[in-house]
């Protein structure tokens, strides 16, 4: 009787530290998948900006050449030409302001990848516990 129980429970034991050992690995896992998304998105945002940035900077010039020249084309008259140009670019800044805000705004779906492995990890547990034949 006391053979048997120590080998019961030796083997006991034993599933379980390889349980542990296994759920261990997984985790490390979902945690480099994490650290990997976070680096992906951290370097999304940073190319997102510069090109932002990038672009504003040549519109801006652009720009001031633009009503620089327009100005100097139509001298007479300059006051009409300014107070239009700045209603015009006024609605533009406008507009860029509403449609950055709707961006912002828009979720993105963080951690898609982990949720999803996540998910699949639960479902193959459960599917495992359904699956273990019953002690009788």
């Amino acid at each position: 009787m006391g053979e048997t129980s120590s080998i019961v429970s030796g083997g006991l034991l034993a599933a379980a530290k390889n349980s542990a050992a296994t759920l261990l690995i997984t985790g490390r896992t979902r945690l480099e998948l994490l650290g990997n998304e976070l680096q992906e998105e951290k370097l999304h945002a940073l190319h997102l900006l510069l090109i932002a940035q990038m672009g504003a900077f040549c519109l801006m010039v652009g720009t001031l050449l633009g009503v620089l020249l327009l100005t100097v084309l139509f001298w007479n008259e300059r006051v009409a030409l300014l107070a239009i140009l700045t209603a015009v670019f006024l609605a533009g800044g406008l507009a860029f302001f509403i449609t950055l805000r709707h961006f912002s705004h828009r979720s993105r779906h963080l951690f898609k990848t982990s949720l999803g492995e996540l998910g699949e990890d639960i479902r193959q547990l459960k599917g495992a516990a359904h699956n273990e034949p019953g002690t009788d």
